[in-house]
Order: structure tokens, then C-alpha cells, then sequence
């Protein structure tokens, strides 16, 4: 898919930030996008705050308002993503907590980030969740069976190592390069897999 197709150019992609570990595949993942005005806008919650802290030492919304622009916390209802007809093109949330994908999976939109999700899975449109939790039970399983079959992509942090990842970095960008994939934009973060 070309990301711009019947000469309708598509808005950027929305990204929403939870509060489940791996902050830093949101990071890269918001830097790549911004870098390639691609990036429409963020919403975050207030666990993903907490996450960062703990896990990057990170001011999350201060390294935002500087880098991006466009950030929304999760409760601010006065967003334009508050209604389906501001809803982006595409959305993805990464980390997306197993409350955030519970949340979708059964239609709760009581905050910012499952609303969005809930307004572009109404209109048919891509929206991409980046799971992180393990060990899964039946109940998360059967949440994100839910969340597929109401057309969103499930896509877990799960790094492959085909590429031969000699950095940290390398096996973030493997995760941010799927995300790309699944939201059919082009990039060379990771090397495909080959037999040769």
C-alpha cells in the first residue's frame, strides 16, 4: 500500500502511548514517524508517564511537547480525536497494556486512547496493537481474538533475531519496522528475512 493512494493523500498516523513496559518502542517508533512527517499526533496515559520514568527515566510529556507537538494526555476529552469524525487514517498503540486492549476488545471508551481506537476500528481503518505482557492467559487471548476480529492488528513486541540484532536498538527498531509493515509505509530498519 502506498501511502498515498486515489489521489487522496492520508492524514499522518496517530500514536497512543500506555502504560504497559516498553516505552522505548513508543519513542523510536513516534521519532521514525515524526522524522518522516508521518506523525499526525500522541495521546498518552498516565501509566505510560509512570513507565517511563521507571524504565528510561524519561519526562514523558516534557520529551513530547519538545519533539512532537501534537500530544493529548488520555484524559482530555476536548481532543479532536474525542469524535469519530476527527478520526485519523490510521492509530496505533504501542506499548498497548492488556487493560487498553481489554478496553477495546469489549468497546469501554472512557478515556482518550480507547476512544480514538474504538473510532477507527468504526470506520474500518487501520489500527495496530503492540502487545507486551507474558505469560498470556485465556482471558487476555480471548481479549485480542476480540480485538482481531473487530479488525484491528495485533502485533506483539517480539523481536526476531533473524536479522542478528548486535544492539539494543537493533531489536527495538525490528518491533517499530513491524509496526511500519503492518501499516504498509517503506523503511529499511530491519533486514528481511533471507536464507542466503
Amino acid at each position: 500500500m502506498s501511502w498515498q493512494s486515489k489521489n487522496k493523500v492520508h492524514k499522518g498516523v496517530l500514536v497512543g502511548i500506555t502504560g504497559a513496559s516498553g516505552i522505548r518502542y513508543a519513542i523510536r517508533l513516534v521519532e521514525v514517524l515524526h522524522n518522516r512527517d508521518l506523525l499526525e499526533a500522541v495521546i498518552y496515559s498516565k501509566a505510560a508517564a509512570q513507565v517511563a520514568i521507571h524504565e528510561e527515566e524519561l519526562n514523558l510529556e516534557e520529551y513530547l511537547r519538545n519533539n512532537v507537538g501534537n500530544v493529548y494526555r488520555d484524559d482530555d476529552f476536548g481532543s479532536p480525536y474525542a469524535s469519530s469524525s476527527n478520526a485519523p487514517e490510521s492509530m496505533v498503540i504501542i506499548p498497548c497494556s492488556m487493560n487498553t486492549l481489554a478496553k477495546i476488545a469489549h468497546g469501554i471508551q472512557d478515556n482518550l486512547v480507547t476512544r480514538a481506537a474504538l473510532s477507527v476500528l468504526r470506520l474500518r481503518r487501520k489500527l495496530v496493537l503492540v502487545i507486551r505482557e507474558t505469560p498470556l492467559g485465556p482471558i487476555e487471548i480471548r481479549n485480542m481474538l476480540l480485538a482481531s476480529l473487530a479488525g484491528a492488528v495485533i502485533l506483539p513486541a517480539a523481536p526476531g533475531f533473524y536479522s542478528k540484532p548486535k544492539t539494543l536498538s537493533a531489536i527495538v527498531d525490528f518491533v517499530v519496522g513491524k509496526v511500519l509493515d503492518a501499516l504498509g509505509i517503506e523503511h529499511n530498519l530491519y533486514k528481511r528475512w533471507s536464507s542466503n
